[in-house]
């Protein structure tokens, strides 16, 4: 019995989030944000140490998903440099901040926090991304 409760612990600790994902947060968005933030390196560290993983995630970011979707919290931070977990974090992030925003919003907001599609310092990151994504095509 107690074998059967930790195996379904782990399962729903695994299951991806299944709360309200926004329409324009598409696979290739996604994958853009994980080539332009890392190139695709797993085990990537950044700003200073501060980010990390293939979507270089800060502590506070993976909080904030945390907060949305807390089956992510049984994972840990450092979870974030394994690419499911961390995309993930980014769904549940983005998901949280970005109800009804556009492709564009959601990697400005990925990149400069909540209100990052409102800063202008977020638009030329936008365009790596927008890039990224026309060169996948």
């Amino acid at each position: 019995m107690k074998l059967l409760a930790m195996i379904a612990a782990m399962t729903i600790a695994t299951t991806a989030f299944a709360g309200p994902r926004p329409p324009a947060l598409t696979n290739d968005l996604l994958d853009a944000i994980r080539q332009v933030e890392s190139s695709g390196d797993d085990a990537a560290i950044g700003d200073g140490g501060k980010a990390i993983g293939p979507y270089q995630i800060w502590r506070a970011y993976w909080l904030d998903a945390c907060e949305f979707d807390p089956s992510l919290k049984s994972r840990g931070y450092e979870a974030c440099f394994e690419p499911d977990y961390a995309r993930r974090v980014v769904i549940a992030y983005l998901s949280r901040y970005g109800a009804g925003k556009s492709a564009k919003d959601l990697a400005r907001i990925h990149n400069g926090g909540p209100r990052g599609h409102r800063k202008s310092a977020t638009l030329e990151y936008w365009d790596k991304i927008e890039d990224a994504m026309e060169n996948k095509r």
